[in-house]
């Protein structure tokens, strides 16, 4: 473990050590999703995760600026679809590259929907169905809170993000 032997004071941290910091930290790969026809836009995150099972709650922080927030917040709705590991040009697709927008992303690859009408992706490791319950806003992110309202899932191995590339895990059989 490394361990700065002279720690930067907090009012002099800025954002790209922060950010250099986080991306050491392996995270799972997830499409967040939202609205219909051509209002539909979405965003690959790292920052999706269950907050509660009773009742079942999602959280995931989303970019005020980013071109996914209005929609998630006009629709109500999104859907965390967790990514497997051959499902890295989607994630790409989502993040911005090959410079695509809105609905333009869900372009070869298979759409559903199930409660809220968000789009969930057929063949990810599971999608989440929710319906925004709470949000918060600070700095430059919203905390969207989601109701979960229905569960796709399947086997696999989950796509990962760290260090600026992409990787997988399968757990090991358990003994």
């Amino acid at each position: 473990m490394n361990v700065a032997s002279h720690p930067v004071p907090p009012a002099h941290i800025d954002a790209s050590a922060l950010k250099r910091a986080m991306r050491s930290l392996a995270g799972g790969v997830s499409v967040i999703t939202a609205g219909t026809g051509d209002r539909r836009s979405g965003a690959t995150v790292t920052s999706a995760h269950s907050f509660s099972m009773e009742p079942p709650t999602m959280v995931v922080s989303l970019n005020l600026s980013s071109s996914t927030w209005p929609v998630v917040r006009d629709f109500g709705h999104f859907a965390v679809n967790i990514l497997a590991l051959d499902q890295q040009a989607i994630a790409d697709r989502f993040a911005g590259r090959g410079g695509l927008k809105g609905p333009e992303r869900y372009a070869g690859a298979s759409w559903t929907t199930l409660e809220t009408g968000a789009p969930l992706l057929v063949g990810s490791l599971a999608a989440i169905d929710c319906e925004v319950e709470e949000v918060i806003e600070r700095h430059s992110h919203a905390l969207v809170f989601g109701r979960v309202r229905a569960v796709l899932g399947s086997d696999g191995a989950c796509l990962l993000y760290a260090n600026g590339g992409y990787g997988g895990f399968a757990a090991s059989a358990a003994t």
